[in-house]
Parts: C-alpha cells; sequence; structure tokens
C-alpha cells in the first residue's frame, strides 16, 4: 500500500502544486497545502471511492486551501516587517527562481477574476478534470460549472483584448 500512495504522490504532486500555487499565490504556502492534501489524502484512503484518483485529489486539495483561507481570515498580523526581516534575501532569490514562467502566466492571467471563475477555469481548461470532474471538486451542479467556466474564459479574452 505505501508504494501505491508513494505512486500517487509522485504522479500529481506538481499537478497539485501548480492548482495550489495558482490560488494562494505563495509558494511556501502552495508547499505547506500540498503536504496537508496528500497528508489528508492519506488518512482518508478509505474514503475514497476507487473512481477517480486526480479528481478526488483536487478536491482534498480544494477543500485544504478554503481551511486554509478561512483559518488566515481569522487571523491578524499586526506588523508584518517583523517578519520579513526575519529572512534572509539570498534565500529569497532563490525562493523565486522556484516559480515556474508558466505557473506565472497563468497567476497574472488569472489574478482578477473572481475565485469560482479562477477556480474553473484551473480545474478545466489548466488541471484537464472533466466538467463532471471539475463541478465534483468545487461542490457545484455541472450546468453551473459550465456557466463559471465560459465566465471566467470570456473574462481572460477580454481582458487579453483590452492589453492590446
Amino acid at each position: 500500500m505505501k508504494s501505491n500512495i508513494d505512486g500517487i504522490y509522485n504522479m500529481y504532486f506538481h499537478d497539485i502544486y501548480r492548482f495550489l500555487l495558482s490560488l494562494c499565490h505563495n509558494h511556501h504556502t502552495a508547499e505547506d497545502l500540498v503536504q496537508e492534501t496528500f497528508f489528508r489524502a492519506h488518512l482518508y484512503l478509505e474514503n475514497y471511492d476507487g473512481k477517480n484518483v486526480k479528481t478526488w485529489l483536487f478536491t482534498v486539495a480544494h477543500n485544504a486551501f478554503i481551511d486554509y483561507y478561512r483559518k488566515q481570515k481569522r487571523t491578524d498580523i499586526k506588523d508584518q516587517s517583523f517578519f520579513l526581516s526575519l529572512f534572509d534575501k539570498k534565500k529569497a532569490i532563490e525562493d523565486t527562481v522556484v516559480i515556474h514562467e508558466e505557473v506565472q502566466e497563468i497567476i497574472d492571467r488569472l489574478s482578477n477574476l473572481p475565485d469560482k471563475h479562477k477556480y474553473a477555469v484551473l480545474l478545466h481548461d489548466f488541471h484537464g478534470l472533466s466538467y463532471m470532474e471539475a463541478a465534483q471538486v468545487m461542490n457545484i451542479k455541472q450546468p453551473y460549472f459550465k456557466v463559471l467556466l465560459f465566465r471566467g474564459r470570456q473574462a481572460i479574452r477580454n481582458r487579453k483584448a483590452g492589453r492590446k
């Protein structure tokens, strides 16, 4: 069973990481959420219905992000400059290099979209989930998912046209 879990981790790590990075826009947070995702997946493996591992992992990742986001909304950091002074500048440069151009381009294109539109585009267009799978991840009905996807794509097209 351990080798099966390792195989799933190796197969889907990058997809889950890119998805979470595009949601939270922070390399370290995305790494933490990826670990949380696979930890939860390991804990609740017996609840997995055996249909599609990728869809199930994206659902777990999405739920981990939502939990993180809700927790962050309750946390109020008064003075962020204190924490910024603790980081080594050399380390910050190395971390910047880690973010791939492809991921940065996705983040830039999706940055001004409403969250639901952003999730729909990410799940279907960038991570290859079907309409039904992506709707399951977002816990919505498939027709509503199609509307969100259409509106997200339309907003991206309008934004590209506006730049030219």
